[in-house]
């Protein structure tokens, strides 16, 4: 179906990216305030007014350059869905989201905002928000498209002291009129990865490469797009999500993943697995040499095993629970032996590892 041109001054987007929250330095997400600016500059660089663009950021200390932005705690956003954007008479909606998500006990999507804490999760129900944006009270903005960078992992994987607040944004009454394409970065129970050194969310840099010169893109073969370069990403090894994409036209409905990779090692074993392809790790008294380059309080009370992986495993489990621990495991084996291969796969294994495991990704 050929949808018909909206001028780039008919388009509203609400931009949203979050590195910081309430629930501390452990949530730090470097990236979605740089991805947010660069949509918006992609927005404005298509002939979108610049009061069309709602920008909502909690950046990291010296992550964006000095532009004005709303705050991204809940009430901001609630206002956003609830008030801004169904007051809009333009045709076209963008909704751009980067920061940490959440799959709740319902299988939805809650993304949480700035003022989020470890135990007053708030969020916004995403669900609800798409409910509300295609019922009676937004009658105008016709065509609808997402794109969400987080998280979709399931709650009680994090061990969290409290669930959720549980609040669902209000629809109106429901019509079919709309049309809404929904690219998640991530599929039901799977993170969605960031690179802390580039400052980038992996799907949010995927879609921007993707992103045609229309303001409004036509959404089958920007999907295609997408899915291709989340494929291959996947395919070399350097990414382990699988996109989710809906497109939802009234009478018709299209759901789509990107294709689905081969078993993969877990995180932890990718680690020992790249670790042990180090020769200097079958060797005792070579292993003992890298052992001495560590902080000696990390290594004070480490169990040691004469068996190199059982050794090595012991090692890892040590440092992993340390600030830094696994970058000086990194640095203390690269100096030792700068393969450039196996230091590629040791450091891409460590920031998976650490991914995995962090308490607010």
């Amino acid at each position: 179906m050929t949808r018909r041109a909206v001028p780039p001054d008919r388009v509203f987007a609400l931009v949203v990216g979050i590195e910081q929250y309430a629930a501390g330095p452990a949530w730090d997400l470097p990236g979605p305030a740089r991805d947010a600016l660069r949509f918006r500059d992609w927005l404005l660089a298509r002939g979108v007014p610049d009061s069309h663009v709602q920008l909502h950021l909690a950046p990291l200390p010296g992550s964006v350059p000095d532009v004005p932005f709303r705050p991204a705690d809940h009430e901001a956003l609630r206002r956003a869905f609830v008030t801004d954007i169904p007051g809009r008479r333009d045709e076209a909606l963008w909704v751009w989201w980067g920061g940490h998500g959440v799959l709740d006990t319902d299988d939805d999507t809650r993304l949480y905002t700035a003022d989020a804490t470890l135990t007053d999760r708030r969020n916004i129900h995403v669900e609800s928000a798409l409910a509300r944006l295609r019922s009676d009270v937004a009658p105008g903005l016709g065509v609808q498209m997402w794109m969400v960078d987080a998280c979709r992992t399931f709650d009680e994987t994090h061990r969290f002291p409290q669930p959720p607040p549980t609040e669902r944004l209000p629809a109106g009454a429901r019509i079919a009129a709309h049309e809404q394409i929904l690219m998640f970065a991530a599929s039901r129970g799977q993170r969605a990865g960031n690179d802390p050194e580039r400052r980038l969310g992996v799907f949010s840099d995927i879609v921007l490469s993707a992103l045609p010169d229309d303001v409004l893109p036509d959404p089958p073969p920007l999907l295609e797009a997408v899915k291709a370069r989340m494929d291959a990403l996947r395919a070399a090894g350097h990414a382990r999500q699988i996109a989710d994409f809906r497109l939802e036209r009234p009478g018709h409905t299209d759901i789509a993943q990107s294709d689905p990779p081969p078993q993969a090692l877990p995180p932890l074993g990718r680690l020992i697995e790249s670790l042990m392809a180090y020769p200097l790790m079958n060797d005792r008294d070579e292993r003992q040499t890298m052992v001495n380059e560590l902080p000696p309080a990390a290594v004070a009370r480490m169990p040691r095993h004469p068996m190199p992986r059982t050794d090595v495993i012991g090692i890892v489990r040590t440092l992993r629970g340390r600030p830094d621990g696994l970058w000086k495991l990194y640095a203390a084996v690269t100096l030792l032996d700068d393969d450039a291969d196996r230091c590629a796969e040791l450091r891409a294994s460590v920031q998976d590892f650490m991914t995995e495991s962090g308490p607010g990704t």
